[in-house]
């Protein structure tokens, strides 16, 4: 079980970083640009908050059943896995940065309904959506990816 979660979730990463990426290009694009806002926007933004809540919810399944996660907290201890970079990544750094992460494009996402017109819609997006962007970078396990 644990490989093919963590398979579905390093797989479904590079469709949320993907999609993620052009809801925020959309966002700066319609805002700088002074665009209207469609439906397509709509449905870009609503897209990259739907793929991001998904893969949050494979990434807590996974953390209960790697033994990277919650497993290694349990069996190292707190101070052990802080002290190692490769356990505090996969055990905290990770999940909490991707935890602010889906907050951030939440956030953005139900702020940017609320608006009335084009502009404030587009910066609202823009804005926690490029902080989200910026954070989901940070933390992504770059050796993992490459191998």
């Amino acid at each position: 079980m644990y490989t093919t979660i963590q398979l579905i979730h390093s797989w479904w990463a590079y469709l949320v970083l993907f999609i993620v990426l052009i809801a925020t290009i959309n966002a700066l694009a319609g805002y700088a640009g002074n665009k209207e806002y469609t439906p397509k926007d709509f449905r870009i933004a609503l897209f990259a908050l739907i793929v991001t809540h998904l893969q949050f919810l494979i990434g807590l399944i996974l953390y209960f059943v790697s033994p990277l996660g919650l497993q290694n907290i349990s069996n190292n201890g707190m101070g052990e896995v802080m002290k190692n970079s490769e356990f505090r990544l996969y055990a905290v750094e990770h999940p909490l940065i991707m935890i602010i992460t889906v907050v951030l494009i939440t956030i953005g996402y139900s702020k940017h309904k609320k608006k009335l017109v084009s502009k404030p819609k587009f910066k609202m997006l823009a804005i926690f959506y490029t902080l989200g962007l910026v954070f989901m970078l940070s933390r992504i396990p770059w050796q993992q990816w490459f191998n």
